[in-house]
């Protein structure tokens, strides 16, 4: 890339890291050579990834930017209020500056700055050996983007029909082929995006609100390495989503001393969590689930949280350094292998 590019050094680093990032959600690489329906990854906006190394905040409210050329000193524009929530990033010692992304827009630059807190000691790691550890199960989905087995539902209703329209309108916009057309194809998309980057911000705080609110040290997801293979035609978008959606998890919990775990999808929609009777025809219609065994009925999404969970709390029984019970968070207790349900106090 040096080669090929003005690039200095560490804008080369970042470049191949962003690029990375962006190809860490396919499983098979190949696959994108060969003729396999599989997503891709584009990148729509110009934008460069800043570091410490390459941009410098100072306290006149400027930062200083490397640049292709010279380093180049700008006044940030912020808001006049100070009371903004900029400012308790800006002006608290208990953030550091982290990776940034400066971006081009309508004619203007926007630097999107990052911060992070210094990294705790995992809770997983701060606990005894012979003490629960207490497990959040996630469940991904298609009519809820996701489900805690905690029974917090986010609803994917809204990114679903948002993005159906931007399709709609996207795909008569192509066929119009104007110039003026794609450019107003390029401000839609950035703005779905943003949309979208909201929407599983906020997703990803209540997920991390469920956790500590229920005390628990783990969140467990299904791998989404499987993702690809059982998820329906609007599968690409999802996928996205999805891997967004565990990225922002991962960090916020990172910042919590949380820790994100992964577990094999395997029969988790198909699966009671009452009897353990797993069948095809558990599975009534997407949204819904009732046991041909033993009667059990529920939300489908709500059952795949809680046998996503309870995968990893089973995984530790099979462990040989476990002393302790694991147990899986419910919104009005836990339940352990061994002593069944715990209602919360």
């Amino acid at each position: 890339m040096r080669e090929e590019t003005r690039l200095g050094s560490q804008h080369t680093i970042l470049a191949t890291h962003q690029a990375a990032a962006a190809l860490s959600g396919i499983d098979d690489i190949e696959a994108l050579e060969e003729d396999y329906a599989t997503s891709r990854p584009e990148f729509t906006a110009d934008t460069v990834k800043y570091d410490t190394r390459t941009m410098t905040l100072f306290d006149d409210g400027t930062v200083s930017l490397s640049t292709v050329g010279d380093r180049i000193r700008c006044e940030l524009v912020l808001p006049d209020d100070e009371n903004g929530y900029q400012y308790q990033y800006l002006d608290s010692e208990a953030w550091e500056i982290t990776e940034s992304t400066l971006s081009r827009r309508d004619g203007g630059y926007y630097i999107h700055l990052g911060f992070r807190k210094p990294k705790p000691k995992k809770r997983a790691e701060i606990r005894d050996d012979t003490e629960d550890r207490t497990v959040l199960g996630v469940d991904l989905g298609i009519e809820n983007i996701a489900t805690t087995s905690t029974a917090y539902f986010a609803s994917g209703d809204e990114l679903r029909h948002r993005h159906r329209e931007f399709e709609r309108i996207r795909g008569r916009l192509q066929r119009t082929g104007t110039q003026s057309a794609h450019r107003t194809i390029q401000q839609m998309s950035g703005r779905e995006s943003r949309h979208v980057r909201n929407t599983l911000h906020e997703v990803a705080n209540d997920i991390i609100d469920e956790a500590l609110e229920h005390d628990c040290e783990y969140i467990a997801f299904e791998n989404l390495r499987h993702i690809r293979d059982c998820a329906p035609r609007v599968k690409e978008f999802h996928q996205w989503a999805h891997r967004q959606l565990v990225d922002m998890v991962e960090s916020k919990a990172d910042a919590e001393g949380l820790r994100v775990v992964y577990v094999s999808p395997e029969n988790t929609s198909r699966r009671c969590p009452e009897c353990g009777h797993t069948s095809e025809g558990n599975r009534i219609v997407r949204s819904e689930f009732e046991c041909q065994s033993c009667g059990e009925t529920g939300n489908a999404d709500y059952v795949g949280a809680k046998n996503v969970g309870w995968r990893y709390v089973r995984r530790g029984l099979q462990s040989s350094r476990r002393t302790g019970d694991s147990q899986l968070a419910l919104k009005s207790g836990t339940v352990t292998p061994n002593r069944g349900f715990v209602p919360s106090d």
